[in-house]
C-alpha cells in the first residue's frame, strides 16, 4: 500500500470528495422541494418555469454543466466578484454549482412522485382549513411524502457520490483528482486507482445498505 505523502494525497482526496457530495447534497433537497412543489402548483406559469429548469438541466450532460460553471459564469459575474471568486476555490464551488442544480433536477421528480402519492384529500383539508398551498404542502403534504420518497432520495445520493468524480476535469482535488496525482509523481497506478476504487465501492456500499434499511423500516409495505 501507499505511505507518506501519497497516502495523504488519497485520504485528503476522499475527504474533499465527501465534502463536494455533502455540500451539493444539502444545497439541492431544499431545491429540488421547491421546484417539485412548483410542478404541482396551482398556477402554470409556475408549473411552466419547473418543467422547464427540470427538462433543460436534464437534458444536457454534467459535463458540460460542470465545464460551463466553472469557465462560463464567473465571466458574467461583476469583476470584484468575478475576482473574489478566483481569490478562493473557484474549482470547488463551481462544481458545487453545478452538481446542485443538476441533482436538484433528478431530485425534484423524485420528491414530486411522493407527494402525489399523498392522497389530494390531504391537501383539499389543508387548504379548507385555511392553510395556502406553500404552508399546506410543507406543514402536511411534504410531511407524508417523506416516507414514499426517501429510498430514491438516497438512490440519487449515491448518484451524486459517484458524479462528485467528475470534477477532477476542473481541477478539484478530490479522489479521482488525487489518484491521477499519486500516478503521476510516482508511477504506482494500481496501488492509487485500486484505492480510488475501493474507496468509491465502499461508500457506495453503506449508501445501498442505508437505503434498504430505511426502505424496510419506513416505507409502507417495506417491513
Amino acid at each position: 500500500m501507499l505511505h507518506g505523502t501519497y497516502a495523504g494525497w488519497l485520504w485528503q482526496g476522499l475527504l474533499t470528495s465527501l465534502q463536494l457530495t455533502l455540500v451539493a447534497l444539502l444545497c439541492a433537497l431544499p431545491l429540488a422541494a421547491v421546484v417539485a412543489m412548483m410542478r404541482m402548483a396551482p398556477q402554470r406559469p409556475l408549473r411552466a418555469m419547473a418543467a422547464g429548469y427540470v427538462e433543460g438541466v436534464r437534458g444536457v450532460p454534467l459535463l458540460a454543466h460542470l465545464l460551463f460553471w466553472y469557465f462560463g459564469a464567473p465571466e458574467l459575474l461583476p469583476e470584484s466578484w468575478k475576482q473574489a471568486l478566483y481569490e478562493h476555490d473557484v474549482e470547488f464551488a463551481g462544481a458545487a454549482v453545478a452538481l446542485t442544480l443538476y441533482a436538484a433536477a433528478y431530485l425534484a421528480e423524485d420528491i414530486r412522485s411522493g407527494l402525489r402519492a399523498v392522497p389530494v384529500g390531504q391537501l383539499d383539508a389543508a387548504r379548507a382549513l385555511g392553510l395556502g398551498y406553500v404552508t399546506a404542502m410543507r406543514l402536511v403534504v411534504l410531511p407524508q411524502a417523506v416516507r414514499t420518497t426517501l429510498p430514491p432520495l438516497l438512490s440519487q445520493t449515491l448518484n451524486l457520490w459517484k458524479d462528485s468524480s467528475v470534477a477532477t476535469v476542473v481541477g478539484v482535488g478530490e479522489l479521482m483528482y488525487q489518484a491521477a496525482r499519486v500516478e503521476s509523481a510516482s508511477f504506482r497506478s494500481a496501488k492509487a486507482f485500486t484505492f480510488a476504487t475501493l474507496a468509491y465501492l465502499t461508500v457506495s456500499l453503506a449508501l445501498t445498505a442505508l437505503a434498504a434499511l430505511l426502505q424496510r423500516r419506513w416505507t409502507p409495505g417495506g417491513a
